[in-house]
């Protein structure tokens, strides 16, 4: 698991950082050393106590956070505790530990007072976050995680090794030429004039243009340039003799220019149509997760509920055993008292393993069925933004088609400029030819 420790201050603000209601579970696993059970209390009282030495930052938190999907046991997280603990050197010291849960996954927080009672000093904490790395290496090889390459290398945690896998991108699938001809051959042979053809072809997305030197061209969304003749497999003359005089229909550039135009507004449709819809599947999903955090916070309060009845109940069966009276002072004279002792003491060793295994059972089923909802988030969360990038995407091309189109026009104005003093008539009329293909 990764481990991040820090010494630091700030008691009040470290406490409700810890009992955040921002998390979906919080459980305050355990208080040891501190005159009050309650968290707040506890790291303000080693606020007071470390007043009496000149140590400023008299606390040191840390968090253990495992794999993704790794089910963690208490008992696991305990031992980790426990080894850090011996590690840094603050074993004994006051601590408290928090478990946080949220979007399926569960965390730990330990929280040490660094002040050491007897001697009022702090205790010296050196080199900790090499130590913590130490231990977490071994944390991963213990439990076969797979590690991560910075953790197993601290050279390869560079950002230029990272890889970009994770914003992959599938490619757009292109049309097939033979459904293109059989598109453009299906207008031809159902239309019986140039406006029954204009109209068939705009319906299957191609607008009819004047081309600069293939006469009668069709564009698509893209803005690629058909030539009608060769894609329906007709001859020129028989298109010019359907469509008519090619002057009366626009010029390529002037119909690409009309589809970015166009398709940049459609693409603003997409966007507002795709954030409307992430809208709806957030307050779907934000209804699913209340009402799973509900279900699951009551079906931990009746276990708890459970648990303490038995301990209640089990605790008074095991003092039933001892007699009172001269009974009771038999039963200590012949050792029966001490037997009585050892048997409730492995009763409730027993007894807390029991419960702790029936608590983490009820944890780890939990925590799966807010990964398999988050599971759901995430792949929606996803094909929003691979959507959304598309349409970035294609937006981007239409824009650029427009720029491309201005350049073009602008140059062409510009050239216009440079001949009209100098031409003959008939040079500019040829010239005005050439510039338009």
């Amino acid at each position: 698991m990764i481990l991040v420790g820090n010494q630091r201050s700030g008691a009040k603000n470290l406490a409700l950082h810890l009992l955040k209601e921002e998390n979906e579970h919080v459980e305050v696993h355990e208080i040891r050393g501190f005159a009050s059970q309650n968290l707040t209390a506890a790291l303000n009282e080693a606020y007071a106590i470390s007043r009496a030495t000149r140590c400023k930052q008299y606390l040191f938190s840390l968090s253990l956070n495992p794999p993704q999907d790794a089910n963690i046991a208490t008992v696991d997280f305990e031992d980790a505790i426990e080894r850090i603990e011996d590690r840094l050197g603050l074993s004994g010291q006051p601590r408290a530990i928090v478990f946080h849960e949220k979007e399926g996954r569960r965390h730990c927080h330990t929280v040490w007072s660094r002040i050491d009672a007897e001697e009022m000093k702090a205790v010296p904490l050196p080199y900790t976050k090499r130590k913590l790395q130490e231990i977490a290496r071994d944390l991963y090889l213990k439990h076969g995680w797979t590690m991560p390459r910075g953790l197993a290398n601290s050279k390869e945690s560079d950002p230029k090794n990272f890889s970009l896998a994770q914003w992959q991108q599938a490619k757009r699938i292109g049309k097939d030429p033979r459904a293109i001809k059989a598109t453009f051959q299906d207008c031809w042979a159902i239309s019986d004039s140039g406006a029954a053809f204009i109209n068939a072809m705009e319906d299957r997305g191609y607008k009819v243009a004047r081309g600069d030197r293939r006469g009668f061209v069709a564009i698509d969304f893209k803005g690629e340039i058909y030539a009608i003749a060769k894609w329906a497999n007709v001859k020129t003359k028989q298109v010019r003799t359907r469509l008519g005089d090619e002057n009366s229909l626009p010029s390529a550039r002037e119909v690409k220019q009309q589809i970015a135009q166009e398709m940049l507004v459609a693409m603003g449709k997409f966007k507002d149509k795709l954030d409307s819809q992430k809208q709806e599947r957030n307050k779907q999903f934000e209804k699913r997760r209340i009402e799973l955090v509900t279900r699951q916070r009551a079906e931990r309060k009746t276990l708890n509920d459970k648990l303490e009845q038995r301990q209640t109940a089990e605790c008074a069966e095991r003092q039933n055993r001892y007699r009172s009276g001269i009974m009771g002072f038999w039963d200590l004279l012949s050792g029966t008292h001490n037997r009585i002792k050892k048997q409730n003491a492995l009763e409730t060793d027993q007894a807390t393993i029991r419960d702790r295994a029936e608590k983490d059972a009820l944890i780890t089923r939990h925590l799966e069925q807010r990964k398999r909802l988050n599971t759901i988030r995430i792949q929606e969360r996803s094909e929003y933004q691979s959507q959304k990038q598309e349409i970035q995407k294609d937006a981007q091309t239409y824009k650029s088609m427009l720029s491309e189109m201005r350049d073009q026009k602008m140059d062409k104005s510009r050239r216009e400029r440079q001949y009209s003093d100098t031409s003959t008539p008939s040079q500019k009329r040829t010239r005005s030819r050439s510039l338009d293909q």
